[in-house]
């Protein structure tokens, strides 16, 4: 039985073992180096855009980002993604393409995007190098 098990909430495992990105500073993150890798500026109104979010509010995150070490930017300026966060935002973005894979041979779609956003914050690292390691072994594509 169960009984000798701690179970807690989703936000009690968040408090238990917190990360060190919020949900929202990953998918700014993740956007700002998907964008530099398709060549496009690093401005705020471009992240705004591409996230569907105001100009003020990706002002704010990348505050916070740049608080933390993952991005330099000055107000009304360039965004620089720092050594930390190109390592940072390269993890993101290939934990988002193995859970896109994933998700698509799971369900014979080609995009499950909306489905890969909303698991993507909660996977371990150890448990998506598994999920890699298995999806070469059966060859899903």
């Amino acid at each position: 039985m169960d009984s000798d098990i701690d179970f807690y909430t989703l936000s009690g495992y968040a408090l238990k073992n917190p990360p060190a990105l919020s949900a929202s500073m990953e998918d700014y993150l993740e956007m700002l180096c998907r964008l530099q890798r398709e060549g496009r500026p690093l401005r705020v109104n471009v992240l705004a855009e591409s996230l569907h979010v105001r100009p003020s509010s990706a002002s704010k995150m990348l505050g916070n980002l740049k608080g933390l070490g993952y991005i330099d930017f000055q107000k009304y300026g360039a965004v620089e993604v720092t050594e930390k966060g190109l390592r940072e935002g390269e993890y993101l973005l290939h934990r988002h393409q193995i859970l896109h894979r994933f998700f698509c041979a799971l369900n014979g779609t080609e995009d499950e995007l909306e489905q890969v956003e909303q698991v993507e914050h909660y996977i371990h690292k150890e448990t998506l190098h598994n999920l890699e390691q298995l999806m070469e072994r059966c060859g899903a594509p």
